[in-house]
């Protein structure tokens, strides 16, 4: 894979997946210097600590201080301390062969580092589709681009059925023109009952739809990261909505205290 903007040390590490390949050009082998070498700090989930922290690369021995000294044919480790507890480190393994590097190994999976921040939407989201996202979060990271996109379709798909269970009972409903629809226009009949992100966003249902049928496995990993935040700024507005009708009933039954009280 290449690109104009090389990959910062925190992109190659934790976002990269295992295997690809990134060609850095001449004009960027201070990058790729610094992907194994820059004591950058790295913010990111430690498993130990169970919580983001800083870390920081820790480096025995000698290095190579020039910016093309990586470039031939070799094998570097980069080890990064957590700034909590330094006994908490992540393990990263590069090959390189010239100017191309490639991740093939680390502790922990990938899948691991990049699960972290989406469970908070365990609470919005049922268990079946929870597993899924997760799913498509793992399947990302190993470079597996059109099957994590099958799983981010099936979430979509979810959430609209699920606002449809509910407004299929609205008074003047028409299920007609929802059951001869194309999604984008079922998503339109869901206005106000689906977040709106996904109502203003709907065409991302065609991204993913042609993710699945159409797009090459690079083509989806290139897409991955954008759908699943649109699908995450969707999930976001659910739980700004169910922490509002929690306080919504905690304010009406404490209300109801007060009056109880005062009647008495």
């Amino acid at each position: 894979m290449t690109a104009q903007t090389p990959p910062t040390k925190k992109e190659f590490c934790i976002d990269y997946p295992l295997y690809e390949q990134y060609t850095f050009a001449e004009e960027h082998l201070q990058a790729g210097w610094n992907v194994l070498f820059s004591q950058e700090p790295i913010d990111t989930y430690c498993p130990e600590c169970n919580a983001h922290s800083i870390f920081h690369q820790h480096i025995t021995g000698s290095i190579l201080t020039s910016a093309s000294s990586w470039v031939g044919s070799r094998r570097l480790g980069v080890l990064l301390r957590c700034s909590r507890d330094t006994d908490h480190q992540l393990y990263f393994l590069f090959d390189i062969e010239g100017r191309t590097m490639q991740k093939i190994g680390q502790h922990p999976s990938l899948a691991e580092l990049n699960t972290y921040d989406v469970r908070q939407y365990s609470a919005v989201l049922s268990k079946a589709d929870f597993k899924e996202l997760t799913k498509a979060i793992g399947l990302a990271a190993h470079g597996v681009g059109v099957g994590s996109f099958v799983y981010l379709r099936r979430i979509f798909e979810n959430l609209v059925n699920a606002a449809y269970q509910i407004a299929k009972s609205d008074s003047g409903w028409d299920e007609a023109a929802y059951q001869s629809g194309r999604m984008a226009e079922r998503i339109q009949l869901l206005e106000g009952h689906l977040p709106e992100f996904l109502v203003e966003n709907r065409s991302m249902y065609k991204i993913l739809s042609k993710g699945v049928h159409e797009l090459t496995e690079d083509e989806c990993l290139a897409a991955f990261p954008v759908v699943k935040m649109g699908i995450e700024l969707v999930l976001d507005e659910k739980l700004v909505a169910a922490a509002k009708q929690r306080k919504l009933e905690q304010a009406t039954k404490a209300i109801h205290g007060l009056v109880s009280k005062a009647g008495a």
